[in-house]
């Protein structure tokens, strides 16, 4: 093979998860141009990555680069998000094709019917080095990976007191939707509990939370809004500990080996998505046995029972000893 093609969308954690597939690709696929196709905003996470040879981005729909893609000429695509635009791409690419199994009956029975028994104990890493095992790519167990430019890298220690420690806990306050999201006075109760300085991390659209959340304790350090994706994964890669629900940033967190404390509110680390090749002083908080739990694979703009327990029953006691 010449070329293969890696299709992935979106988002920024499912992203950052394909890339065991993309480095075990180009070094075990010798001579193999490896170009991968995304949206447009997810650039970033993938711009600076050695084994990719081209990036492919669009901004609305991916047939904007049909004639672009078509001109390639793939010997193989190796699709990894699976949905129709993909299907439609591989359509109109006209080569071999590997798709990689989203697991939607079993997610939906148990989202459905709660039967989490019905859920494979495999990590969705794995299942993408399964789609692409028949080229004989196998996984090198060396995790995830991400990479940053030397211009994205923020130097912690200007943000922290002059009289405090080196170390620090990342707290992320965003996510892709409000019931994967911390709220607020669990956020509050991690600020109270933690003994070391806090960097609360999100976008622009966390940063009323997050001065709420510094207006009832000062001393913690407010960079929601200020800072680009790698930019943030900079703060995170010199953090003692990250506290996150599941976001991409968890698995940021994971290329580089972090201490998480990973918070699970309506999705569950049985859908395949918990950190991958954990520190061994990780740490999962979830409230197990909830009658509502997952009540989806991705999220609501509320709680659609209104209660938000699978949030707000979990127990924090085990963030106040982190050091």
């Amino acid at each position: 093979m010449k070329k293969i093609l890696i299709i992935r969308f979106s988002s920024i954690g499912d992203i950052v998860l394909t890339t065991p597939v993309i480095r075990c690709a180009k070094k075990q696929l010798n001579g193999t141009e490896i170009h991968f196709v995304t949206k447009e905003v997810f650039k970033s996470v993938l711009i600076h990555n050695p084994h990719i040879d081209k990036l492919h981005t669009f901004k609305e729909d991916v047939s904007e680069l049909y004639d672009q893609l078509k001109a390639e000429n793939y010997d193989v695509v190796i699709d990894l998000h699976k949905n129709l635009r993909s299907l439609r791409l591989k359509q109109k690419l006209k080569v071999k094709s590997y798709s990689f199994n989203k697991l939607n009956i079993q997610k939906f029975l148990a989202v459905k019917f709660k039967q989490t028994n019905k859920l494979p104990n495999i990590h969705i890493v794995d299942r993408y080095f399964e789609t692409i095992a028949p080229l004989g790519v196998a996984n090198d167990g060396k995790g995830l990976d991400f990479f940053i430019h030397e211009n994205e890298k923020v130097d912690v220690a200007t943000l922290l007191p002059a009289n405090s420690q080196k170390e620090f806990v990342a707290l992320v306050v965003g996510g892709s939707y409000y019931t994967k999201k911390i709220p607020i006075n669990k956020l509050a109760e991690i600020c109270n509990t933690v003994k070391l300085p806090v960097v609360v991390l999100g976008g622009k659209e966390d940063k009323l939370i997050a001065d709420e959340l510094q207006q009832r304790f000062p001393e913690i350090i407010n960079t929601c809004g200020q800072y680009s994706i790698n930019q943030s994964a900079s703060i995170i890669q010199q953090a003692e500990w990250v506290i996150t629900s599941d976001t991409g940033m968890m698995h940021i967190a994971s290329s580089y080996y972090k201490k998480i404390i990973s918070v699970w509110g309506n999705t569950i680390p049985e859908f395949g998505m918990a950190p991958y090749l954990p520190h061994n002083e990780n740490k999962i908080l979830e409230v197990k046995g909830l009658y509502c739990r997952p009540c989806s694979k991705l999220g609501y703009k509320r709680c659609p029972k209104k209660h938000f327990r699978c949030m707000n029953d979990i127990d924090f006691s085990a963030i106040k000893d982190l050091k």
